[in-house]
């Protein structure tokens, strides 16, 4: 029995409602962390009222954590490289692939495409950096509003900024993009568009839930 029954009089119900009222809320979220330390790490970005709240919580605050759910995971898919396509926030599930990769002296190709609004609102651009040292990794950064001075690629991430950089044999890559709706549903055409087998197209939408 749940709240929306047929039967508003039904003190069942009632009860199944309120105690849901109590629980804590829940989220969908991508883990950051590469690999299982004892801890996990997840980037969240203020968008609502949860999401913005979590900074307030207190360390030492008790959390429920359930999964991981679905494949969005390199190890699901055998290729000769990887292309990772990242628009915002979208970035996290990336660099917890390109650590991963790293910490197992992956030797394969990698690309990682990361748009961006502008140069200052990239997060996490420290730990790019530092995994680029241990991977045969491409960083193309794709900025809206780049700074006067910018030299690199500029707008949103289409199938002429993908060629220019991906490899010869970009067809055996597997390709995993994560990023707001609009934009996954432009690279998929981009990617399609130059290509690249759909069955390789990976993606993970900010709005699952």
């Amino acid at each position: 029995m749940t709240a929306c029954d047929s039967n508003p009089a039904s003190s069942r119900g009632s009860r199944s409602a309120d105690r849901r009222s109590r629980l804590p809320p829940t989220r969908s979220r991508s883990v950051r962390a590469p690999r299982w330390n004892g801890s996990l790490e997840v980037a969240i970005k203020a968008a609502g009222d949860f999401s913005s709240g979590v900074a307030s919580v207190k360390p030492g605050t008790a959390v429920y954590v359930d999964g991981p759910h679905g494949v969005f995971s390199i190890d699901q898919y055998e290729g000769a490289g990887f292309c990772l396509i990242a628009g915002g926030v979208g970035i996290a599930p990336a660099l917890s692939m390109l650590e991963t990769l790293a910490d197992r002296d992956d030797v394969r190709p990698v690309v990682l495409f990361a748009g961006n609004r502008n140069w200052d609102s990239i997060i996490l651009r420290d730990r790019i950096d530092e995994v680029t040292t241990r991977l045969n990794l491409t960083v193309v950064h794709v900025l809206e509003q780049p700074p006067l001075d910018w030299t690199g690629e500029t707008g949103y991430i289409d199938g002429d900024i993908l060629v220019r950089h991906l490899p010869a044999r970009f067809r055996r890559f597997q390709y995993f993009a994560c990023g707001p709706v609009p934009m996954l549903a432009a690279v998929e055409n981009a990617l399609v568009g130059i290509g690249a087998p759909a069955d390789h197209i990976h993606t993970e939408r900010f709005d699952w839930v």
